[in-house]
């Protein structure tokens, strides 16, 4: 496909950005939301496992103590990716702003008490789901899978779903956080915190 759309939306400089990379981020958070985006929370997680790198979509459920939040089945393949090697990369893909934010990061598991504290406000129907899928693993076809899904209805019909011990949250600790927006030209404005010492540096890449 041969599309050469030019950026001109905004720009980016150093001197607009917070020192800390966290507050930038909510407030290229919020301005993804007040323009209304589909799933502005997206991120695509990108884990290596043994068999190499591998990436999928999933929802930031938050930012905890400086660190990205996500959930996951333990059972499913970024689980154990991520229990394999803790190295991700995150990746916000805003297109309508023209913007991205990239995070290189190492994961861990969050303490118990963050997953219960998600875990509660999430629908019955998810926590349904949650037990009843065997994340990643092959499925006979969509029948076997809502019959998985009935079996955990009726077990769980007359109490509150509580939460499975494969399911939890994980947190990316950042190490590097890029502030992406695109130029005319595909001269894009490219911002990057480093950590060093315990404090943020920020440079400006080539794009």
């Amino acid at each position: 496909m041969d599309r050469h759309d030019d950026y001109d939306r905004d720009a980016l400089s150093a001197d607009r950005l917070d020192p800390d990379p966290i507050v930038q981020f909510r407030r290229w958070l919020a301005d993804a939301e007040a323009a209304g985006l589909a799933e502005p929370n997206a991120m695509v997680l990108s884990t290596v496992d043994t068999t190499g790198p591998t990436s999928r979509t999933v929802l930031l459920k938050g930012l905890l103590e400086g660190c990205f939040e996500l959930v996951t089945n333990a059972g499913s393949r970024k689980g154990h990716a991520l229990a394999l090697d803790g190295r991700v990369s995150l990746a916000f893909p805003w297109y309508p702003l023209q913007r991205q934010v990239l995070v290189d990061g190492d994961a861990r598991p969050a303490p118990r008490a963050t997953s219960d504290a998600y875990w509660v406000t999430r629908p019955r129907g998810s926590r349904i789901g949650a037990w009843a899928s065997r994340q990643s693993q092959p499925i006979a076809d969509r029948a076997a899978l809502e019959a998985q899904v009935a079996e955990e209805e009726q077990r769980f019909a007359d109490e509150d779903v509580p939460r499975p011990p494969f399911w939890g949250a994980w947190l990316v600790e950042p190490r590097r956080i890029e502030f992406w927006q695109g130029r005319p030209s595909r001269l894009h404005d490219r911002l990057v915190y480093t950590r060093g010492d315990g404090t943020w540096r920020i440079s400006r890449l080539q794009p």
